[in-house]
């Protein structure tokens, strides 16, 4: 394979290992792969999803289970990826030991109606996951999301939906057919960009629409700026999912209030 991990110095191999103990302390703690699993993995072209995809072939290394590693990678009609882009990001990836699809798709089927948004396009993108998984034969499927995209969801929920909901570490769907897992859930995004920095990955800006006008943005520079208040805002707003305090919520939505959301 044409790419290959340089020789690294002692820190940046200290540093690549921290992220993937970080990463399997994330699976550990969720119990989300298991001993001869298939696990399609969600590429999207970024930083964070090839930076996984090198944490999940890498702690194989350490561990007593084997499991197998298949990308699923969606190019957009509206948004072709261009061959020398894709070559790059396939030899990558085998050379880790992962096989990926390519799978060509509308970002803006007809059902859409017109519309578009991030809700829409997050839900037309599962669609496209379920179905490969489903004709692979896979029950599990791993997103690139990372504690930032988890803190960056709690915030937007609340502030534009009127609901305290999160991207969890483990989703059920089709009453437990398919899982969805986040291995880097316990991970910063920081960490991420500097493991992808090491390792050099053939990272390519992902072309959206919205991708400079969506509220993660703000939500981003919302969760920094508290930071600068409480350096661990980001984790204890991850955190605040596993920490419910039932004392302090209404009972069965005592107040009888009609909510009203607004979804994006």
């Amino acid at each position: 394979m044409a790419f290959h991990v340089r020789d690294l110095s002692k820190n940046e191999a200290r540093k690549l290992e921290y992220f993937c103990k970080k990463v399997g302390r994330g699976i550990n703690r969720f119990g989300m792969i298991h001993e001869n699993e298939k696990i399609l993995i969600g590429i999207s072209g970024g930083k964070d999803s090839l930076a996984l995809c090198y944490a999940l072939a890498e702690r194989m290394k350490w561990l007593p289970i084997k499991y197998d590693l298949v990308g699923l990678f969606i190019d957009w009609k509206e948004y072709p990826f261009a061959l020398e882009k894709w070559k790059a990001m396939e030899e990558y990836c085998l050379a880790l030991g992962i096989p990926v699809v390519k799978k060509s798709a509308t970002m803006m089927p007809p059902s859409f109606k017109g519309r578009f948004d991030c809700y829409l396009c997050s839900r037309n993108k599962k669609r496209i996951f379920f179905d490969a998984a489903n004709e692979m034969g896979i029950t599990k499927i791993a997103l690139g999301h990372h504690m930032d995209d988890i803190a960056e969801t709690i915030l937007m929920n609340m502030a534009f939906r009127g609901e305290f909901a999160a991207m969890m570490p483990v989703q059920e769907f089709f009453k437990g057919k398919i899982h969805m897992i986040r291995p880097m859930c316990e991970v910063r995004e920081s960490a991420v960009a500097q493991a992808a920095r090491i390792l050099e990955v053939p990272a390519f800006s992902i072309q959206c629409p919205r991708k400079d006008k969506n509220r993660r943005i703000v939500m981003k520079q919302i969760i920094h700026t508290l930071t600068g208040i409480n350096r661990t805002a980001r984790e204890n707003i991850y955190n605040s999912i596993f920490r419910i305090n039932h004392e302090y919520l209404p009972k069965d939505n005592c107040c009888g209030l009609e909510i009203t959301q607004e979804v994006e």
